[in-house]
């Protein structure tokens, strides 16, 4: 990890939390997971330190947007279950945890297909779960586990925010390209190798829409 960009990362860290205590962040309801096998499930990985069910700034606004735009179909969603932090096994951790999730449901709901949705961090370990390896980037891990080749059919899309491998010059390639949208807003220096407007890492929630009707027109 290069010194400049973890420091940028706990700027941001302090910047979200100020947001969030302040207001300046709109709360969308918390969404819930349905018991049953809902037609798609959510999994959303939040970025470091995000508060919310599933993050404040991007996975709670992309799932109250996809439940707008995705009609006729029922969704539940779950959060990713990891530290999101700075040690150098969060993402790993969140890699593990986002497979094994994929792994359980699609025996559970042999019908269900996935959304798959990730954060700064948590597109680093959205990221590795498809294959594409986030090491080297901020808060980036080497690939710890993969969706299986027999479970890729069932990934309808994946929504990407201030994803950090970005700013190494690489980006999702293969067998999910096409299902694949990746937001970098302008200068953002998580994802944007030079780039120094730190608030701009904080502006996904603006994209939720964007991704909703990407997401939607893949289902």
């Amino acid at each position: 990890m290069f010194p400049h960009k973890k420091s940028s990362l706990l700027r941001l860290t302090v910047a979200a939390a100020t947001l969030a205590a302040g207001g300046g962040l709109v709360v969308v309801a918390a969404p819930t997971a349905s018991a049953a096998c809902a037609d798609i499930d959510v999994v959303a990985a939040r970025g470091t330190f995000e508060p919310g069910t599933l993050g404040i700034i991007v996975g709670d606004p992309v799932f109250s947007a996809l439940q707008e735009k995705i009609t006729g179909k029922t969704l539940s969603s779950y959060a990713v279950d990891y530290p999101a932090n700075l040690s150098l096994t969060s993402a790993a951790t969140g890699n593990a945890d986002l497979v094994d999730h994929v792994r359980s449901q699609a025996a559970s709901c042999p019908n269900q297909r996935f959304i798959l949705v990730g954060y700064s961090q948590g597109a680093n370990v959205v990221d590795n779960s498809i294959g594409i390896s986030s090491a080297g980037a901020v808060v980036g891990s080497p690939i710890v586990a993969t969706i299986p080749g027999a479970l890729e059919p069932k990934v309808a899309a994946v929504l990407l925010f201030g994803n950090p491998i970005r700013a190494l010059g690489k980006s999702v390639t293969g067998t999910y390209q096409s299902r694949t949208i990746d937001f970098c807003a302008d200068g953002d220096p998580i994802c944007e190798n030079g780039g120094d407007d730190t608030l701009a890492h904080l502006t996904y929630g603006d994209d939720a829409d964007a991704a909703a009707t990407f997401a939607a027109g893949k289902v």
